[in-house]
């Protein structure tokens, strides 16, 4: 397994976060969308005009880290139809499969959850509990009433916990507020789950607000830990920008219409996809001639561009052969072995 590699090698050890916990990010992400086309597992939305929308979506869990600047793909959780059920798969259904899969694997490791405000309800939470994971999620207000009503009351009686420090920001000076509390209920039932809460909100110099938003969590909020909890959950945009958005954007083309057949052709090409996306990953740790030459080409469309042109015309003997020919053509020096 490709996590093994990255485990016994220790590269998962620049990825520990709160707690020495690994930081899994959970999303949903559209692959594939047409009025026409589509399969026995399509998910499907009818319009009020009558009209049909046939897509394909997938859960991509993803290792992330504050600073880190990789995002290591897991194994993805398609949202598909489910035999013996008749509502269509949802997101949080997917998910919710993903973690009871790789609770045995993963939970034991010290694992935290990410996720969206779509995850912080109480089942799902009392799930994460359940099969031994932790969590950090966003929480809004307009979706939290009861929770966040304890918040304004502590604010009132003045037993929030808040502390304001700046940050240098470059040549800019920001404000950053923290606000949290422990042991709030998430909803408003005899049996509900109480859950630690937090709030980060940064403002310039004058006042005006950059940046808001506020997390529940089951680690427990201190003065000393909340920034680095607040760290951990803002990591979570890195499964949209550097995971979800690369393989979208950046040359893997997820979104583009490979083919689709009538039952799994498009959820296996997608795995393909995301599959050779995690091994360009491995091998930015493992492989220093792949690594240099990433590094000095101007985009990951231009290192495939090259490779395409490369072994339209030309046969390589090996990966490193082909490795070996680019570095000379980019006259880059390899450094020498410490050995």
């Amino acid at each position: 397994m490709i996590f093994e590699i990255f485990k016994k090698n220790g590269y998962l050890d620049s990825f520990r976060s709160i707690n020495r916990n690994l930081l899994i990010a959970l999303d949903g992400t559209r692959y594939f969308s047409s009025k026409k086309i589509h399969c026995n597992n399509c998910s499907v939305t009818n319009h009020r005009d009558g009209t049909i929308t046939y897509y394909h979506s997938v859960i991509t869990p993803v290792i992330v880290a504050p600073g880190q600047k990789h995002a290591i793909l897991l194994c993805p959780e398609f949202i598909t139809p489910q035999d013996g059920y008749e509502k269509q798969d949802s997101e949080i259904t997917a998910a919710k499969r993903w973690i009871h899969k790789y609770a045995g694997k993963y939970a034991v490791r010290l694992i935290t959850i990410l996720g969206d405000d779509l995850y912080s309800r109480q089942p799902f939470c009392e799930e994460l509990l359940e099969l031994g994971f932790h969590f950090i999620l966003v929480c809004k207000r307009e979706s939290h009433k009861t929770l966040y009503k304890w918040v304004d009351l502590l604010e009132s009686t003045g037993d929030l916990h808040v502390f304001t420090k700046k940050v240098q920001n470059g040549r800019k000076t920001e404000i950053h507020t923290y606000r949290y509390a422990n042991k709030l209920p998430i909803r408003d039932t005899d049996d509900a789950l109480m859950v630690n809460w937090c709030e980060l909100t940064i403002c310039d110099e004058g006042g005006d607000i950059l940046y808001k938003n506020s997390f529940i969590t089951d680690h427990e909020i201190t003065a000393g830990n909340v920034t680095s909890i607040v760290r951990s959950g803002r990591a979570r945009w890195k499964i949209e920008n550097e995971n979800n958005n690369t393989l979208k954007t950046k040359g893997y083309n997820l979104e583009h219409n490979y083919g689709h057949g009538n039952e799994h052709l498009s959820t296996l090409l997608a795995t393909l996809n995301i599959l050779a996306f995690l091994i360009h990953t491995l091998m930015e740790f493992t492989d220093e001639k792949y690594r240099l030459i990433r590094a000095t080409l101007p985009t990951r469309k231009t290192f495939f561009d090259d490779v395409r042109a490369l072994t339209r015309y030309m046969c390589f003997g090996s990966w490193g052969n082909m490795m070996d020919f680019m570095l000379k053509g980019l006259e880059i020096d390899m450094p020498p072995n410490p050995g």
